[in-house]
């Protein structure tokens, strides 16, 4: 599915409406409702309903936390074999120095600007992927995240 607008800094971000609306509204509602008939009737089997809303509330961050830490892993691969062929021999070698955090906020640079953005981040410490990913001009959009 096509785009409508192009990607930017401001709009890269990726919501699943159902994923992080709706299950999350209803994960919420499910342990209030079970908190509320636990302190209405306390009983094994509402204190248990409260642990088990509490559990899939929890399931439901995880499953996000462990999809973003493997597209991570994924990012600094394919960064590291990306900066191998675009960096300068000087910087070439320096590729190991720069963080995961440093490479998921370069990812979105154009193969002309990366370079001499690398080299930016290494010589200032630029550490915030934001900060990097605001220093982008030719922004490279990245439509398979998770």
């Amino acid at each position: 599915m096509a785009q409508k607008t192009p990607q930017n800094y401001a709009n890269h971000r990726r919501f699943v409406p159902l994923y992080h609306f709706v299950l999350f509204a209803v994960f919420v509602v499910n342990l209030l409702w079970a908190i509320f008939k636990a302190v209405r009737a306390f009983s094994f089997e509402t204190a248990w309903g409260v642990v088990m809303a509490i559990a899939i509330l929890g399931l439901y961050f995880y499953l996000r936390i462990f999809a973003l830490r493997v597209q991570d892993r994924v990012i600094r691969l394919e960064m590291r074999l990306r900066l191998k062929d675009l960096l300068p021999a000087d910087l070439r070698g320096r590729i190991l120095d720069l963080t995961p955090s440093q490479l998921i906020g370069l990812r979105f640079a154009s193969d002309g600007e990366l370079p001499e953005l690398v080299r930016e981040v290494l010589t200032e410490g630029i550490q915030d992927r934001e900060a990097i990913k605001r220093k982008v001009r030719d922004w490279q959009a990245d439509h398979l995240r998770a």
